[in-house]
């Protein structure tokens, strides 16, 4: 049986992607409190697999978890993108007008910001976690306090949903990685298969310095998904660039990798994987965790 670890507690988005992921086989998920007890989770235990947010299609880029999956060591493996649905769920038998405060993950509220906005006896009370808010309502026995979470966390806790799909954007995607330690991620990863790698390095600070890096990239036949620089602690002005990029020819892919290490520094490797489609997307949207 696979080990996932998760950020949160049970219920928690993380874990709804992980199930869909290894969508038809029994897993067992390890919850941390933070991404960076996660990490040591995995720095501790080879075997076990990990499963991040690295970004949203409203809230952006998790920047803090760039960081923490290059420090780590770890590998990228896969991706998997889900559609994000918020729900205000609460202890049975309550109804909309009796809620006064509402608990969630400061994302989460923000996200829910027009449905709060309509409702404005409902105090937003920031909390660690969507899934924890859940869990605390439930608990605590939390009368007039309702938590915005997954429809998996409320049936978890065994709390009533009296409004769903209250997200102002319906559009709302969050991509995860799954990761690895590398010897348990090189045994997972069939190079016939992937066609997507996410890269990191810096640059020097002269002109054109990216410019030919990523004309190098698309002379190879890269195609370039996504770029996030960051910047690099106690260098000012200098930048850490996180490159994705797809290819159909992993020769050439590897060809141009060697042909930018000469123009970059500090470069690794992150990850080589197979790309999840918009059709996957959309039919892994429609279906439901049990």
């Amino acid at each position: 049986m696979k080990r996932v670890a998760i950020q949160g507690v049970s219920g928690a988005f993380h874990e709804i992607a992980a199930r869909q992921y290894f969508q038809g086989e029994e897993i067992e998920i390890v919850p941390c409190n933070t991404f960076k007890d996660l990490f040591h989770e995995l720095e501790n235990d080879k075997e076990l697999l990990g499963i991040v947010a690295i970004e949203n299609t409203i809230a952006g880029s998790l920047l803090q978890n760039h960081n923490l999956l290059r420090e780590s060591g770890c590998l990228i493996v896969g991706e998997h993108k889900l559609r994000i649905e918020h729900n205000l769920a609460v202890l049975p038998g309550q109804k909309l007008e009796d809620i006064k405060e509402v608990h969630s993950h400061p994302i989460a509220l923000m996200q829910c910001e027009d449905f709060l906005d309509k409702h404005k006896h409902m105090k937003a009370i920031e909390n660690e976690d969507t899934a924890l808010s859940a869990k605390e309502v439930a608990e605590k026995g939390l009368k007039g306090v309702g938590a915005i979470c997954s429809a998996l966390a409320a049936e978890k806790y065994g709390l009533e949903i009296i409004a769903e799909g209250i997200e102002t954007n319906k559009r709302n995607f969050t991509r995860f990685l799954m990761v690895a330690q590398p010897e348990k991620a090189h045994q997972m990863t069939d190079i016939n298969k992937v066609d997507k790698a996410t890269l990191v390095f810096t640059l020097p600070h002269e002109e054109g310095s990216l410019s030919k890096v990523l004309t190098i990239l698309s002379f190879y036949k890269n195609n370039l998904t996504k770029i996030q620089s960051l910047p690099i602690i106690g260098k000012e002005w200098e930048y850490q660039f996180y490159i994705n990029l797809t290819f159909d020819d992993y020769t050439r892919y590897r060809q141009s990798l060697d042909a930018i290490r000469p123009l970059v520094s500090d470069f690794q490797n992150m990850g080589e994987y197979k790309a999840q489609g918009n059709a996957a997307v959309q039919t892994l949207t429609n279906k439901k965790i049990g």
